[in-house]
């Protein structure tokens, strides 16, 4: 995703673009947005605030991370849907379903081991696909997909954790999680349930800094 701020008087007005479409919520372009206010454009406050499509969001430095609260998006228990025999080479365990569906499998391994059949994923109902399985080096494991916005796997989800963090405090009895996605790049993420608000922490770097130019005769 790409994010857009601008300056509003609560703080910023924010907004996220897939390669094909615009998302409700971006936890990694939000993280990223943060990092470039804190550190390059002379804000002097402790705290921003994101106004977005989902509600206010909050981010904040915490030590060496930046700390970002976003609404918590409980998933609830659902039938498997239609597709689902298409979609990978091992089957769930359980299903449930908030803006993507959730699937659970039985372990880290299956996790490593899915092959995700993109095209059928494009028929499903929802924005997109998560994949989840406890672990051992970590709370729990996880894997998203989104075909349908351009994106057959996203290294790391941020907003992903606004679901799984309610769902593992259900059942490991816990509210502090570090978790892993598995992608290829793959990242450890760091986050708490705190009931209506889910806390993800992360780290950013500075990649490319640059000016567009556009000409007055472009602009329609």
């Amino acid at each position: 995703e790409t994010a857009f701020f601008v300056a509003t008087k609560k703080g910023f007005h924010i907004r996220w673009f897939t390669p094909v479409a615009e998302v409700d919520l971006c936890g990694h372009a939000t993280l990223a947005s943060a990092y470039v206010v804190f550190n390059y454009l002379n804000y002097s406050l402790d705290e921003i605030c994101f106004e977005s499509k989902s509600g206010d969001l909050f981010v904040k430095k915490s030590g060496d991370l930046i700390e970002m609260s976003f609404p918590a998006q409980m998933p609830i228990v659902c039938e498997f849907p239609p597709e689902i025999d298409q979609l990978f080479n091992i089957k769930p365990i359980a299903c449930l379903k908030a803006e993507d569906y959730l699937f659970v499998f039985e372990s880290e391994q299956s996790i490593i081991d899915i092959e995700p059949n993109f095209e059928a994923m494009k028929m499903l109902d929802l924005r997109g696909v998560l994949i989840t399985a406890v672990s051992e080096q970590y709370d729990f494991v996880t894997r998203f997909f989104a075909p349908k916005l351009g994106v057959n796997e996203d290294p790391v989800t941020g907003s992903a954790y606004t679901k799984l963090a309610p769902y593992w405090a259900d059942k490991l009895a816990k509210n502090k999680f570090k978790a892993k996605q598995l992608s290829n790049r793959s990242g450890v993420v760091y986050c708490e349930n705190k009931g209506k608000r889910v806390l993800v922490s992360g780290s950013a770097v500075m990649y490319m800094q640059g000016e567009i130019q556009i000409s007055k005769q472009y602009i329609v």
